[in-house]
């Protein structure tokens, strides 16, 4: 009887304390969309996307946080610390209040109370330290898988404070056309139904989307047509058709009024600058150039990990396997194609093709260049890939020395946006679809030989969602409209 009555008190108890927890989530959303839309100030946890995320969500992030940093979050502490930041003096800015909560479990005896660590702490982001922006304009030249997933986070993420979605250009924009295309935006069959309002106006030729009327113009030519017809002037084209590659192709957008920029979905050909965000933009002269390119979803999950290998240890050579979800440009079934092995059906084979990553990857990172080869196979799952890194370095290691490494990358430093450390066993390529960070590092799978130099390590991504993050974060660097950032 006793066995019994401590049986069921303990699952009472643990129903009111989710019940609780619950019920503080609900209020931290409120806060977080308070911030977010009054103050221009959007929280993460420790880099996941809380805006438009559910309590239970927002209560499976502290408690994945706590396999990273070995630490529990509190939701509790995150409310207290959201609503001192709420009455803060803290300017636009990027806030992780993983970091912050963390901080606050080693600090809090320091100070007197949330005001007050609040405002030490992001004493960089007061008003009149961080520079405002005007917010840029945006076209997106092609709306397919990336162009429907861009239009969707650039609308989500930006409040119309940073990068605004003016119009989508197509082939045709009759009216079955946008009928068409406002459908494909709303339901997508990886990535979930869209979270918001899209609905077709036929009559202008527009989307309305959460407050965002999107035109959709139709060109057979990037010169064809005068964006400041429609009042849209200094914006960021954003290329997702792959047709134009080379700066000749591109720069067509430049002769079209109303465009400022170009940015290519693409690795970009020639001396066009390929940026990895996180890794080489800094080298980048945004006021000397109007072309640029996101390199590929590849280059951009393997370049933030060869990078920290580089520095840390030293690369003598390597070969990266890519294994890739298949995509649009193979067939379902077996049907001419221009290149070799393309043709087979692509979801009943694993199919070996070509890969430009090692080459573009020194692109980024010039002291790898001659260093790498690729290849890759495409699989027949819909999304998520996994790039295998087959290295011989310079120094000795040991897999606890490597995963250290990418461990504390995760969470400080540069490149705590485009690096996740999981940790878990059982973890496969589908727990991964809508992950921001452009790298998932898989610590269980590293493997290295008696040497103490052969090592393999094993990275995923979202090679649409995680690519299309990434994408965001140069566009959002080549507008000018970047917030400061508290990670």
């Amino acid at each position: 009887m006793t066995a019994k009555k401590t049986l069921n008190g303990n699952y009472e108890d643990s129903l009111k304390d989710w019940a609780i927890n619950e019920k503080l989530a609900n209020e931290f959303t409120s806060v977080i969309y308070k911030l977010f839309y009054d103050k221009s100030i959007e929280l993460v946890l420790f880099r996941s996307q809380l805006i438009d995320r559910s309590a239970n969500v927002i209560l499976y992030r502290h408690s994945y946080a706590e396999n990273i940093i070995d630490k529990p979050l509190r939701i509790k502490d995150s409310l207290k610390l959201a609503k001192a930041i709420l009455h803060s003096n803290v300017g636009p800015s990027r806030v992780d209040i993983g970091r912050l909560n963390q901080e606050w479990i080693q600090e809090n005896k320091n100070f007197v109370d949330e005001d007050d660590f609040i405002n030490t702490k992001l004493k960089h982001l007061h008003n009149g330290k961080t520079a405002s922006c005007k917010p840029r304009d945006v076209i997106l030249y092609g709306f397919g898988r990336i162009g429907r997933l861009l239009a969707r986070q650039l609308i989500v993420q930006g409040n119309g404070s940073q990068l605004r979605v003016r119009a989508i250009v197509t082939r045709g924009n009759d009216d079955l056309n946008i009928i068409k295309r406002a459908s494909l935006f709303r339901h997508d069959s990886v990535h979930g139904p869209f979270r918001g309002v899209a609905i077709e106006n036929l009559e202008d030729k527009t989307i309305y989307i959460n407050g965002h009327k999107v035109l959709m113009l139709a060109a057979q030519k990037p010169e064809d047509l005068d964006y400041t017809e429609y009042g849209i002037e200094n914006a960021i084209l954003i290329d997702n058709t792959g047709l134009f590659r080379d700066r000749e192709g591109l720069s067509r957008h430049l002769k079209a009024k109303g465009v400022d920029k170009i940015l290519l979905t693409a690795p970009g050909k020639g001396d066009i600058p390929n940026i990895v965000y996180g890794v080489n933009e800094a080298g980048i002269e945004v006021d000397n150039e109007n072309i640029f390119s996101a390199a590929s979803c590849t280059t951009n999950a393997s370049s933030p990990i060869l990078y920290l290998i580089e520095k840390e240890f030293g690369i003598e050579k390597g070969h990266l396997e890519t294994v890739h979800s298949y995509t649009n440009d193979q067939n379902l079934l077996d049907n001419y194609h221009s290149k070799y092995r393309r043709g087979r059906s692509a979801p009943l084979n694993l199919v070996i093709t070509e890969t430009g990553a090692a080459q573009a990857i020194a692109k980024a990172i010039p002291s790898l260049e001659g260093k790498l080869t690729g290849n890759a196979i495409r699989v027949p799952t819909p999304n998520v890939s996994l790039v295998i890194m087959s290295l011989t370095l310079k120094k000795e290691t040991s897999v606890e020395e490597v995963n250290e490494l990418m461990l504390k990358s995760s969470l400080e430093g540069n490149m705590v946006q485009q690096i996740k450390y999981s940790t878990s066993n059982d973890a496969v390529s589908s727990d991964f679809t809508g992950e921001p960070a452009t790298s998932i590092f898989d610590s269980p799978a590293t493997k290295i030989s008696t040497d103490k130099k052969s090592i393999v390590i094993y990275v995923w991504y979202d090679n649409e969602f995680g690519y299309a993050i990434q994408v965001i974060r140069v566009a959002k660097m080549i507008a000018k409209v970047l917030r400061p950032t508290y990670y």
